[in-house]
């Protein structure tokens, strides 16, 4: 994997196909809930930008897709986030298991929330 990237495309080409299609999965999950939001690569990664300011980043690892930053809330949605909560304000999606496309887009409209 190279280390920059100018697109959003090029980072996601840039992966075995298998992953791509995850990836692209990904990236239309946050785009269902934030069809106009700017992308941009931000810390080598793809990012979506919540209000101009924020930004939902998403990135292919060798065993997971991470989601950051997915701060932690009292909301009921935190009970099905606890699966895939890993470091601070992260979410890993294990490649080895189905990914949970709608919950994605549960956690971008709960981050649109909190913006």
């Amino acid at each position: 994997m190279a280390s920059k990237f100018s697109t959003v495309d090029e980072y996601i080409a840039s992966f075995p196909e298998d992953v791509q299609t995850i990836l692209r999965q990904v990236r239309q999950a946050i785009r269902k809930v934030l069809p106009s939001a700017e992308e941009k690569i931000k810390y080598g990664m793809p990012a979506v930008m919540l209000n101009g300011r924020h930004a939902v980043y998403f990135a292919a690892w060798k065993r997971h897709i991470g989601l950051y930053p997915i701060y932690r809330s009292k909301e009921p949605i935190e009970e099905e986030l606890a699966p895939y909560r890993d470091a601070k304000d992260t979410l890993q999606f294990p490649l080895n298991q189905p990914i949970p496309y709608g919950l994605i887009e549960r956690v971008v409209v709960h981050l649109l929330k909190m913006a």
